[in-house]
């Protein structure tokens, strides 16, 4: 029987609780890794409750301590517990003032009827629950934020108000009772704020981190730019260009280069960081320089086909030229324009044979079939080959 139950349990979901939940996913989870319906689960804990809190202990403790799905999004949920415990204070200021005026009507001394005390704690402890529920919980919660915060604080602290002042208007008959209470109910009020004091002290010491980080990582950078990069450096000049000790020296360089000022910025997020990326990739392959410089701003993706084109050319420079190439990216709100120009022997394109596509279909072709253009044409003084590259970007061509 044991053999039999080791593969059931194997095959349990994680206990992960889901992104999109009701309050917190705590039940879901339950139900999704026992393989149990989320109302039975739910129906459990609240019996359990009964039984001197265990269930709420329980629940709590599965809460605390299980974690989210894994994903990207920020957990989301649908029952609106804030305003639900907003409602809760009022009806325990309803509840309050009724028990006042129930007990002054019949003229009885308020120390004998603890029937408004319970609702006096009742209310403040749903108005506090409810102001730390809006902002340590439901402020990260996209359909929520900081709006449906402050109006659950402000909400609250107007019922917190509201059950003072009946406090104060009772204090001369009831004593150091209602005294107590109303120091209480202010307690309340300073933990709905304190709330607020909370999560914005945690955002300056985050703040705080990261720029403790920014300032080593300047530091290192400057050490290292005065001793390797500078290093690295020499070595190229010393050493030539098209030298494998030069290619070598090119290649860390850029690399140490990217990971002292890139930061965390993705790889490949854009054009100009995946032809830097790819020139990087050919100075190891071919006795080549290649320099990538980007102007303006351009939306242009890596994946485009610019970019392919322009990877294109200069692989052909790379590998027919040699020596230093220089690839300028010019981008605009319209469009963005690539040159790659090399310094060698140059070629014509009208010499080409027909049975080598490379130029013709990889870089002219491609960017036609996606309403760019292309040309080739020599250098500079008729130095060396100038591939062009334009692409007018969605928008335009729909303009």
């Amino acid at each position: 029987m044991s053999s039999s139950a080791l593969p059931a349990a194997r095959d349990r979901a994680p206990l992960r609780r889901p992104r999109a939940c009701a309050v917190s996913g705590t039940s879901e989870a339950l139900a999704a890794h026992l393989g149990w319906g989320t109302t039975a689960v739910r129906m459990i804990l609240v019996l359990l409750t009964l039984l001197w809190g265990a269930g709420a202990l329980l629940y709590a403790w599965i809460w605390v301590f299980t974690p989210w799905q894994e994903g990207d999004a920020a957990p989301t949920r649908r029952v609106p517990l804030a305003w639900i415990l907003t409602g809760a204070a009022g009806v325990g200021l309803v509840a309050t003032s009724a028990a006042l005026i129930s007990t002054a009507s019949a003229q009885l001394p308020m120390t004998t009827q603890p029937g408004w005390f319970v609702w006096v704690a009742f209310t403040t402890a749903c108005a506090v629950a409810a102001g730390m529920w809006a902002t340590f919980v439901d402020r990260d919660d996209p359909a929520r934020g900081p709006g449906h915060e402050l109006a659950v604080r402000l909400t609250v602290t107007g019922v917190l108000v509201a059950l003072v002042v009946m406090q104060v208007a009772i204090l001369q008959e009831t004593g150091l009772v209602a005294f107590l209470f109303a120091v209480a109910i202010i307690v309340g009020i300073a933990a709905v704020y304190s709330s607020t004091l909370i999560a914005k002290w945690r955002a300056l010491s985050g703040e705080r981190v990261r720029r403790i980080r920014e300032e080593q990582r300047a530091e290192m950078a400057a050490h290292l730019h005065d001793s390797v990069l500078q290093t690295l450096a020499l070595i190229q000049n010393r050493a030539g260009a098209s030298s494998e000790a030069a290619r070598l020296a090119r290649a860390q360089e850029r690399e140490l280069r990217s990971w002292l000022y890139d930061g965390d910025a993705p790889a490949d997020s854009d054009l100009s960081t995946d032809l830097r990326d790819y020139a990087g990739g050919l100075e190891l392959d071919f006795p080549v320089r290649i320099d990538v410089v980007s102007a303006g701003l351009s939306t242009e993706r890596a994946s485009g086909e610019i970019a392919a084109a322009a990877r294109e050319a200069m692989l052909n420079a790379a590998r027919h030229a040699g020596g230093e190439v220089s690839v300028y990216i010019e981008g605009t709100t319209t469009g963005v324009d690539v040159y790659v120009r090399d310094r060698g022997p140059g070629f014509s394109l009208d010499a080409v044979t027909g049975d080598r596509l490379g130029v013709r279909e990889s870089i002219i072709g491609r960017l036609r079939r996606v309403g760019g253009s292309a040309t080739v044409k020599p250098g500079a003084g008729g130095v060396g080959t100038e591939v062009h590259l334009h692409y007018a970007g969605e928008e335009a061509r729909r303009g």
